[in-house]
C-alpha cells in the first residue's frame, strides 16, 4: 500500500475506538495486528483489576497515535529509520534518535487533540 501522487495519507484517521482501530491497523500495518492483540488484552485485565479505564484509554491513544503515523507512508519512515538508529547507534546517536521519535510521537499525539469535538 503506498500514498496518492500527492502524499496523501493511506487512510483517513479512524476514530479513536478499538473496533475502528483493530481495522486501521490490519490495512496500515498487518504486521502489528498480534501485538495490538496482546496489549489490548493486558489493557482490559488491568482496568478489570483496578476497576479503572486509565490502562484501556492509555491502550487508544497510543494505538491511535501508531494509526496516524503509520497512515503516513513518508513519516512512518522516518519513524522506523530512527528506530534503527537508536537500536544499532552509539550513546549519542541514541539520544538523538530518541528525542526524534518523540518529536515524531509528540506531533502524532498533538494532531489527534487537534480532531477532538
Amino acid at each position: 500500500m503506498t500514498t496518492s501522487a500527492r502524499g496523501q495519507p493511506l487512510i483517513p484517521q479512524p476514530p479513536s475506538t478499538v473496533t475502528e482501530l483493530r481495522q486501521a491497523v490490519a490495512q496500515v500495518s498487518p504486521a502489528a495486528l498480534p501485538a495490538f492483540t496482546r496489549e489490548l488484552d493486558l489493557a482490559a485485565d488491568q482496568s478489570r483489576q483496578g476497576s479503572d479505564l486509565a490502562p484501556l484509554r492509555r491502550f487508544i491513544a497510543q494505538w491511535a497515535a501508531f494509526v496516524q503515523v503509520q497512515r503516513q507512508l513518508r513519516l512512518a519512515e522516518e519513524l522506523r529509520r530512527w528506530e534503527d538508529t537508536a537500536a544499532t547507534g552509539d550513546a549519542s546517536r541514541a539520544r538523538r534518535a530518541a528525542a526524534e521519535i518523540g518529536r515524531i510521537l509528540d506531533a502524532a499525539h498533538a494532531a489527534l487533540a487537534a480532531h477532538l469535538p
